[in-house]
C-alpha cells in the first residue's frame, strides 16, 4: 500500500498532516509534483518530479497507483481515473470520491469548467479552513486505519 499525493496544489497543512501520519503509519508516501519540492528527509517519504507538462502530475498518479493505494488530490479528473481502478481517494478537504459519487463530481466540474469557459465568474473554492484540516486529519486516520492491515 503506498500514498499518493498530487503534490502541485497540495494545501501546506495536509502536507503537514500526511508527513506525520506517514511516519505513524509506516506507508511509502510519494508526493508528485512538476516543480521541485522541499520536504523533510524522513523514512517513507520520497518525490517524483515530473515534466513541466500540463497534467503530468496527474498522469504520472494514474499510471503508478494500484489498487489498495490511497491517493489524495483535488483533481476531479485524475480522481475519475483512480476509483475504478481501486484506488481510495479523497480531496485535502477529506472528502472521498467513491464509485457511488465520482460520476456525479465530474459531471458537475465539467458544467462548470463549461460555464467558466463561455465567460461566467463562477467564483472559486472557499480558503482553506481549520475544519477543513480537521476533517481532512480525521478522514485520513479512518482510511489509513481500514487500509493498513496489521502483519502477521
Amino acid at each position: 500500500m503506498r500514498i499518493w499525493v498530487d503534490a502541485d496544489a497540495c494545501p501546506g497543512p495536509v502536507r503537514d498532516i500526511l508527513l506525520r501520519a506517514v511516519q505513524r503509519v509506516k506507508v511509502p508516501a510519494i508526493f508528485v509534483a512538476n516543480k521541485r519540492l522541499a520536504l523533510p528527509r524522513l523514512a517513507y517519504i520520497s518525490t517524483v518530479q515530473v515534466g513541466a507538462g500540463q497534467d503530468a502530475a496527474d498522469r504520472h498518479i494514474a499510471a503508478s497507483a494500484e489498487p489498495g493505494d490511497l491517493a489524495v488530490t483535488q483533481d476531479i479528473p485524475l480522481a475519475a481515473l483512480l476509483v475504478p481502478k481501486g484506488v481510495v481517494v479523497m480531496d485535502p478537504r477529506g472528502e472521498l470520491f467513491t464509485p457511488e459519487n465520482i460520476d456525479e463530481r465530474l459531471s458537475l466540474r465539467n458544467f462548470m469548467q463549461e460555464l467558466r469557459d463561455g465567460g461566467v465568474n463562477t467564483g472559486g473554492p472557499s480558503g482553506f479552513s481549520p475544519q477543513d484540516r480537521q476533517r481532512f486529519a480525521a478522514t485520513l486516520d479512518r482510511e489509513l486505519t481500514r487500509l493498513v492491515k496489521p502483519q502477521g
